[in-house]
């Protein structure tokens, strides 16, 4: 149990969650009348000093990020052995929630989160803080589509040396680790962006690369093993997608990205449909797979290389993307020596005379004007006056748009309060940008008021909520399977402006309705993975993360057949379902019908699945050379195409060519001729 009130001023409302170390409650900062969120440690460990002071680390160091994409860290303290943290409280879904709620994500949606979540890490790494849990749970969207990165419960200043950054120590969750963690080595921002690629393969594929029995299990699959192939699991990832995501999960921290910031320029441009210059470096636009990259790899094992460059890709040589060809440099060390001297001179030379020749043309202006160039942050300028605040703005290259006013106790009059869009967005060079001023004071006449968000609140805590906005409520039960007494939904929503005394309707669970006994598995066939797996999921299934395979020549591979249990069978609600996956036309062996008649070839070739096409064949009738035993060719099989006993599919055709005395012709100077009669000889 924690007290009612922490420090007579946090009052914890309800439990939203619980991680290793605390749990978080919605609370009520009495003090500034704000919701917060308010992190607890658990009591047990309270008595740990270590752990106590990790507690108190977290929150020094959280509270020195102040970005839009980070959760911000308000306050510290402790109360009768109760140590808290005070956070901003975050209206939202974690990530998790929505892959286990909706399935995979499209890649330029996927792109987009995680261009989000590189900012966050990019500040954070900036200050000396790297997060060394980056997952699925520690990443919120809010109702307005907003990535706020939570939860730098394990974060630490990783210039700091003492007992706390031990070698050795092995911090994080096992899914997504970085080899480094799991082989509880020195980490730095990298180690971030290799579990943002976890994230990222997840949001595509529905399920992390690496999957074991034990957290022990999965950390040493990512130092020993590379992960599956993304498009394997999702056809349809484009590679420049694949290849972002394959950079990102090098087992070697020197060829991932080398910093949040190179991640995100290729996640923007990849979410715009721009072009992806950062998979290889700035000077190649060649994107490779992701086996390649990881062939790459895997020749550098164990060192430090340079990943392959457009000159070393399929140069002509035979060998494949990432080979390594150093070997073969070894015969006459002394001219390679003089060869590369001579080539970075060369090169050298080469990059003068392009940037005098891109001077003088303009092209560098031209440039600097694209549109990955032009992108800025809106710079903070809460605090200033409107001029300094414009200057700001200008100097930044965005152009101060107009001047709205409204009343504001906490800030001076005349000073900015907020800006649209707001501070920290990235807008194109030029945008105008509206200034929200404080007038100062309280309205004289506070007759409206914006109605707060209730949804998922118990309805002791709406109305609690509700009346303090100085509205009224309505409270309509209805059959739920959530539990009794939750609010669902509310008219109006959220953010709604109404005059103070609206009655607000709110539709409240009467927790009688269970979760349905059985469900009906609807039909998938012929939908892609992903969306057999939105389908089932809307319906209450669990999708499993490992399919079944089956060989249909009506369905293209690579999508679904069917279910198991097959569709329309009644099954629990929130049983497992596997997809059931084409692999194409299934592989079969063309039988041999040389020497058979021709009515015994076409029915042995139609029972085997295949597809008999007749070719006629002039033959003299002396001629004896198929039947051994002096029969004569006429209206036997000579020759057949595919030759017997090779592979084929399934109702593929096969030519067969008989004998007869004489054909039909097409032309005078035609003796065979394809028949369309089914007639046994000629």
């Amino acid at each position: 149990m924690i007290p009612k009130v922490l420090s007579g001023r946090y009052e914890p409302q309800r439990l939203i969650a619980r991680g290793g170390m605390a749990e978080v409650y919605r609370a009520h900062d009495r003090l500034l009348d704000r919701t917060v969120a308010l992190k607890v440690l658990f009591r047990e460990l309270s008595v740990d000093r270590a752990f106590v002071e990790r507690f108190r680390r977290e929150a020094q160091a959280a509270a020195g990020l102040s970005h839009h994409n980070i959760v911000s860290v308000y306050d510290w303290g402790e109360d009768g052995g109760t140590y808290y943290i005070v956070m901003e409280y975050v209206e939202g879904l974690p990530l998790s929630a929505m892959l286990r709620t909706s399935g995979p994500m499209a890649p330029q949606r996927a792109a987009g989160i995680a261009a989000e979540v590189a900012s966050a890490l990019s500040y954070a790494h900036k200050h000396n803080v790297v997060h060394r849990d980056v997952k699925p749970g520690n990443v919120i969207i809010t109702e307005d589509g907003q990535v706020k990165v939570t939860d730098f419960g394990i974060a630490r200043a990783f210039n700091t040396e003492d007992s706390l950054t031990q070698t050795g120590s092995v911090m994080g969750t096992a899914t997504y680790f970085s080899p480094e963690q799991a082989e509880g080595a020195g980490v730095d921002g990298r180690s971030d962006l290799y579990s943002l690629g976890v994230v990222l393969f997840e949001m595509i594929a529905g399920r992390p690369p690496f999957v074991a029995d034990t957290p022990v299990a999965v950390a040493s699959k990512h130092v020993r093993e590379n992960p599956p192939s993304l498009s394997d699991m999702s056809p349809s990832v484009p590679p420049q997608f694949e290849a972002i995501v394959a950079k990102c999960l090098m087992k070697s921290p020197q060829l991932r990205y080398q910093s949040a910031d190179a991640l995100r320029t290729d996640l923007v441009n990849f979410s715009h449909g721009r072009e992806v210059r950062g998979i290889l470096g700035s000077d190649t636009t060649t994107v490779l797979s992701q086996a390649e990259l990881l062939g790459a790899a895997d020749s550098g094992a164990g060192t430090t290389m340079a990943l392959p460059q457009v000159g070393a890709l399929g140069g002509g040589n035979g060998k494949v993307p990432g080979e390594n060809v150093l070997g073969e440099a070894g015969e006459d060390k002394t001219h390679t020596g003089i060869y590369a001297s001579v080539l970075v001179v060369m090169l050298l030379a080469l990059g003068v005379i392009v940037a005098l020749l891109g001077q003088s043309l303009g092209y560098w202006h031209l440039l600097s004007s694209s549109p990955a160039a032009a992108e800025m942050a809106i710079p903070r300028i809460y605090g200033q006056s409107i001029s300094s605040a414009e200057a700001s703005l200008s100097a930044a290259g965005l152009k101060p748009g107009k001047v709205s006013r409204i009343p504001d106790s906490h800030a001076s009059s005349g000073t900015v309060i907020r800006t649209i869009p707001p501070e920290g967005q990235h807008v194109s060079k030029g945008t105008a940008v509206e200034l929200i001023v404080s007038s100062g004071g309280q309205p004289s006449v506070t007759t409206s008021a914006f109605v707060p968000s209730v949804t998922g609140d118990s309805l002791n805590t709406a109305e609690s909520i509700i009346r303090s906005a100085g509205l009224q409520y309505s409270a309509n039960f209805i059959d739920s399977i959530l539990a009794a007494n939750t609010v669902l939904r509310q008219t109006p929503s959220k953010g709604t402006k109404e005059p103070k005394g609206t009655t607000v309707q709110l539709y409240v669970s009467n927790g009688t309705s269970p979760p349905p006994a059985g469900v009906t598995v609807p039909s998938v066939a012929s939908d892609s993975t992903t969306a057999a797996a939105n389908a089932l999921g809307k319906k209450g299934f669990n999708v499993s993360s490992t399919y079944s395979y089956s060989y249909s020549s009506a369905i293209a591979n690579g999508y679904v057949v069917g279910t198991q249990p097959p569709a329309g069978s009644t099954q629990p609600y929130g049983s497992t379902v596997t997809l059931v996956v084409s692999q194409g036309p299934a592989p079969a062996t063309v039988p041999d019908v040389v020497g058979d008649t021709l009515s015994q070839a076409e029915s042995t070739l139609v029972n085997d699945g295949f597809t008999p096409t007749e070719v006629c064949q002039s033959v003299n009738p002396s001629s004896q050379s198929v039947n051994p035993s002096s029969q004569s060719e006429l209206g036997y099989v000579i020759s057949q195409n595919p030759a017997a006993y090779s592979q084929s599919t399934a109702g593929a055709s096969v030519q067969i060519t008989y004998g007869a005395l004489s054909c039909p012709t097409t032309s005078s100077s035609s003796s065979t001729t394809t028949s369309t009669s089914s007639s046994s000889s000629g």
